[in-house]
Parts: structure tokens; C-alpha cells; sequence
């Protein structure tokens, strides 16, 4: 078995750029139809990123371009845009006092559990502290790279995070309300295309703007808080057609998973039963806060879980859209308050703790 792994490493390796990209595409869209077949959260770059990561164990030679991978950032700056509503507005002006106690709450734990991951050696203080952070997986992944943190290790934590929160969210759902399903939406339909024309506008600008300038995450976060902004005014609402997201998200995933050498992975197997155990941890730090919503509040728990749950927007979202017993735009709310705020303030907080915790740990 292990020449035979050696031999097919040694065979991607000498291969032209042109087949390894053939057999990434033919890896990502087979495994990325199995997991959304499965109805796992963020199947679509999940499936490209654990292909990619094969790519490179097998010691592939390819790379995403940047300017590629800068669109896929406005992408996903673009489509956390479309989450921003004017009733999740409406419903921020109403209930902003609760939001910020829980948000302070998690982004609180979740600080506390990166300093204690960094003090106690397991991961350098950046990386720790990004890997730990509650806002939007993949933008974080997005942010902790410009800031220094090695973006392999971060990946792992956020997206194997996502996972638990999505399992462990699924199966409350389903004793909540049994026989709750979500179905995925068709890959191709109908486009507005003026709208379409002016989010591409956003997106493709605002990823160029955000990468000339040099901001820190702006490919993604320039045109998230200028569609946001057209989006929350009711100016404009961001029109992404789901294949051209999925385009974005595989991009991204090979981004992430083309980065994997076996170094990295061997290094990762280590760490994993550490970093489940503080996955878990902080999962179980903000059900405490979600059960204070229910017991204070008088939030229904399971849409007290999905708001607190740390990560994972889209999964939290689509698990409250899919139950009558939860509250969706509660949810999104909650979830897109704490992803926002850690776009302001999450830099200052990695570089806060990785300066106070690394000192300590050497």
C-alpha cells in the first residue's frame, strides 16, 4: 500500500499543470455532489478544499492565481451582503441591547479559549486566536491570512468547528421538530440581470479597490460593507446566482486546500484531539450563553442555540429556516451582528491576545 501511495504521488508530481487542474475539478465536483447530496453545511467548499488537499498531499505543483482568488473574496464579501436585509436592520434597532451582551459574550469566550490555546503551546498566538474566532468561517480564514496566522491550521479549526456546530445543531433541530429538511436551492434559474450586472459591479470593484489599496481583508471587505450598505438601504439587493457562488467557493477551497502539504497534515492529526477538545469547549461555553437567552430572555432554546452558535452563519441560518419552532431572522441577526464585529475589531483582539499570550508561553 505505501509504494503504491508513493508511486501515485510521484506520478501527480510529474504531471503537466493541466491534468493535476483535471483531476482537482473532477475530485471537487464529485465530492461536492456527495456532500451537498448529504445536506452538510458549505458542502460546495468543503468538497474543493479537502480535493485540493489531496492535490497537494500527492505533492501537486498548482496554485490558485491571487487575482482569482481576490474575486472569490468579493464573492463572499458580496454574499454576506445579501444576508444584511432591511429587516435584519429593523430587527437590530429593536433588540441591539441583547445583541451586543451576546455578542460580547462569545467573542469574549472565544478570545479567552485562543489565549489559553496559545498560552498552553498548542498554537501560536495568532493562529490560535483567528482559529478560535466566532464570526463567519470563511471570512475569518480570509482575514487571519493577511494577518500573519498560518491560514492551513485556521482553515482546520474553523471548518472542522462548522462541522460540530452544524452536527450538534441538526440533531436539536431534529428532536425540536422531527422530520425537519432543508433542500438545497437549484444550481441554475432565472438571474435578474440588472441587478446581477450591479453586484458584479460591487463585487469585481470593490475586490480591486480593496487589493490596491492594500486594506487588510479588503477584497472581501470592501465589497461586503458596500453591498451591505445598498442592500440595508434598500438601494440594491445583491443578485449572486448560486452556480457563480459555487464557482467562488471552490476557488476558495483550493485556495485553502492546495496548502496542505503532508507536513502541515501530519502536524494537524497531532493537534486535532487538542483542538476537539476546545472546540467542544467553546461550544459549550456558548450554550451557557444560549441558555441565558432562554432562561432571561425567553428565547425558544433552539433558536437561543443557533444565535450563539460560534460560526457557521449560512449552516445556523438554513437549520432555522428549515424549523417552525425557530426564529430565522433572530438568528441571522445575531449571527451577522458578532461576523460584522468581528471584521472591525477582530484584528485588534488577534493582535491583543497573540502579544499577552506568547510572552508568557516562551
Amino acid at each position: 500500500m505505501r509504494r503504491l501511495t508513493r508511486s501515485l504521488s510521484r506520478g501527480l508530481l510529474d504531471r503537466r499543470p493541466a491534468v493535476q487542474w483535471a483531476i482537482l475539478a473532477f475530485a471537487s465536483i464529485v465530492l461536492a455532489a456527495l456532500f451537498r447530496a448529504a445536506q452538510i453545511p458549505a458542502g460546495l467548499l468543503l468538497g474543493p478544499m479537502f480535493a485540493g488537499i489531496a492535490v497537494a498531499a500527492m505533492h501537486g505543483s498548482i496554485r490558485v492565481p491571487r487575482w482569482s482568488a481576490a474575486l472569490a473574496q468579493g464573492m463572499l464579501g458580496g454574499l454576506i451582503a445579501s444576508r444584511f436585509t432591511p429587516s435584519v436592520l429593523d430587527k437590530l434597532t429593536h433588540l441591539w441591547k441583547l445583541d451586543l451582551l451576546v455578542t460580547i459574550g462569545v467573542i469574549g469566550a472565544s478570545s479567552l479559549l485562543g489565549y489559553a490555546l496559545a498560552r498552553l503551546r498548542i498554537l501560536p498566538g495568532s493562529t490560535a486566536v483567528w482559529g478560535s474566532s466566532p464570526g463567519a468561517a470563511t471570512a475569518m480564514i480570509v482575514m487571519a491570512e493577511d494577518f500573519g496566522a498560518d491560514v492551513r491550521l485556521v482553515a482546520f479549526m474553523q471548518y472542522l468547528r462548522v462541522l460540530f456546530v452544524a452536527l450538534i445543531a441538526s440533531v436539536v433541530a431534529h428532536f425540536v421538530v422531527p422530520g425537519g429538511t432543508h433542500h438545497a436551492a437549484p444550481m441554475f434559474g432565472p438571474i435578474d440581470l440588472p441587478r446581477f450586472g450591479a453586484t458584479l459591479g460591487i463585487v469585481v470593484g470593490g475586490a480591486v479597490v480593496g487589493r490596491v489599496l492594500r486594506i487588510p481583508g479588503g477584497s472581501m471587505l470592501v465589497p461586503f460593507f458596500v453591498g451591505a450598505a445598498a442592500n440595508a438601504t434598500g438601494w440594491l439587493k445583491p443578485e449572486l446566482p448560486p452556480w457563480l457562488l459555487a464557482l467562488s467557493f471552490a476557488l476558495f477551497g483550493w485556495m485553502v486546500g492546495l496548502r496542505f502539504t503532508r507536513k502541515i497534515l501530519a502536524y494537524a492529526a497531532r493537534m486535532a484531539p487538542r483542538i476537539v477538545l476546545a472546540i467542544l469547549v467553546l461550544l459549550f461555553l456558548c450554550s451557557l450563553i444560549g441558555g441565558a437567552l432562554t432562561w432571561f430572555a425567553g428565547i425558544d432554546p433552539l433558536t437561543a442555540y443557533l444565535a450563539t452558535s460560534p460560526g457557521g452563519v449560512d449552516a445556523a441560518a438554513i437549520i432555522a429556516a428549515s424549523s417552525s419552532k425557530a426564529d430565522p431572522l433572530f438568528v441571522m441577526t445575531f449571527q451577522m451582528t458578532r461576523a460584522i464585529t468581528m471584521f472591525i475589531v477582530g484584528p485588534s483582539i488577534a493582535r491583543r491576545v497573540a502579544h499577552i499570550a506568547e510572552p508568557l508561553s516562551g
